[in-house]
């Protein structure tokens, strides 16, 4: 009874499975209808992807006509030739900061210039190293390092660069600048063998793409933001530069002489109105200069004047011929900007200071050299730390024994 009751039950389930699978005719996969394939597009709009895609990578090509600063801090997009718009960018960042709101050339960059008479590394480490250091902007610092050897010097450019990876740093030869001093002397009883003291004049008509920059004297250490000084307005001085008052126009001219010339002399570069025999001397260690304003007799006034005031090259502190040259005929700084040894009375207030570390010195003629000891220890503050491991301890060894 019971069997043939569950008989039936099983049938009945069957059926319905049977059922469903004839209702449901894709479950298997071999009745349903093929997938249709994606549409192929028109060769046309192959053609219209293709030529965008070149048309794209050939705009990289192009050249930039924007950029964004990195110390910016709005990022703000400007246009390269546009000085202007990067002033107003730093301005509006930061207004009451005395950060740089006249940018000197078309770069965009803060060219610093120097001259080192005789190479030592340790006395241009101490310079980068100090002016990066007190600079709000130090990325926007070019330093144009002249030196004996120029390029060819390239272990000691090196080792210089691997202090300072990210400086803006480069290397330039001498000869050049000496050439057209020379060219220029022959013939003068005196000729130029102190070079220093007439180059930072020299250098803009050899490098002409040096229109506005900072000259420093190697053996400066600079507590100041130097971005503050390219944004001095000139107004018509092709120079700035600091009075140093502890030294007089009549210490190295004779009155009486000076004023025969000045009544005598008919030369562009000679006053028009009696020199003031007791003025200060310009202080030569930190100028800013703008090439565009100078005048082009600048060194033929200073072979001039060296020339009726009988000046040899020898050591006299300041250049009498070069300060009757500039007379009357630059721009002075503030007196924080004089450079002062470190053992003034004002050196808290000075925003640059006389060098007081162990120096290389160079005869005049260049057929030898001599260490000098140091005179202080404020060198030591701006010195890299990883300056012996990078020179050499060679170089060590000579700080320490002198």
């Amino acid at each position: 009874m019971s069997s043939s009751s569950f008989l039936p039950s099983r049938s009945s389930a069957s059926q319905r499975r049977t059922a469903q699978t004839s209702d449901n005719p894709n479950t298997d996969g071999t009745h349903g209808p093929a997938l249709e394939q994606a549409p192929t597009p028109k060769p046309i709009f192959q053609f219209v992807a293709l030529g965008l895609i070149v048309f794209l990578g050939l705009l990289q090509f192009l050249p930039a006509t924007h950029f964004r600063h990195p110390s910016d801090p709005f990022r703000t997009w400007v246009p390269f030739n546009s000085n202007t718009s990067l002033s107003k960018t730093r301005d509006s960042g930061d207004r009451n900061s005395g950060s740089i709101s006249s940018i000197s050339q078309d770069d965009g960059m803060v060219h610093i210039v120097s001259w080192v008479q005789c190479l030592d590394l340790r006395l241009l480490a101490v310079l980068v190293n100090s002016t990066l250091s007190g600079s709000r902007y130090p990325d926007l610092l070019h330093f144009h390092l002249f030196v004996p050897k120029g390029r060819e010097d390239m272990v000691s450019f090196y080792k210089l660069k691997v202090l300072f990876p990210h400086s803006n740093l480069e290397f330039n030869g001498q000869e050049e600048v000496k050439t057209v001093i020379r060219t220029a002397s022959t013939g003068v009883k005196y000729p130029v063998q102190n070079f220093e003291e007439i180059v930072p004049f020299v250098i803009a008509s050899v490098h002409q793409s040096l229109s506005k920059f900072i000259y420093m004297s190697p053996s400066v250490i600079v507590k100041g933001r130097v971005e503050e000084l390219i944004g001095i307005d000139l107004s018509n001085y092709p120079i700035a530069a600091a009075d140093d008052c502890s030294e007089r126009l009549n210490s190295y001219v004779n009155p009486d002489v000076l004023d025969a010339i000045q009544r005598s002399a008919s030369q562009p570069w000679v006053s028009g109105k009696p020199y003031a025999v007791n003025s200060c001397m310009p202080d030569l260690g930190l100028l800013l200069i703008d090439a565009r304003k100078l005048e082009k007799y600048i060194l033929e006034a200073f072979l001039w004047w060296k020339k009726v005031i009988n000046q040899r090259d020898r050591s006299i502190g300041r250049s009498p011929a070069i300060a009757l040259a500039l007379y009357d005929r630059y721009l002075k700084l503030s007196s924080s900007w004089l450079v002062t040894g470190s053992t003034s009375s004002v050196v808290n207030k000075s925003l640059a200071i006389r060098y007081d570390g162990p120096m290389t010195v160079c005869s005049e003629f260049g057929d030898g050299a001599n260490m000098e000891p140091a005179r202080g220890d404020l060198w030591k503050q701006h010195l890299p730390p990883l300056f012996y491991q990078m020179v050499g301890r060679a170089l060590s060894y000579i700080i320490t024994t002198v």
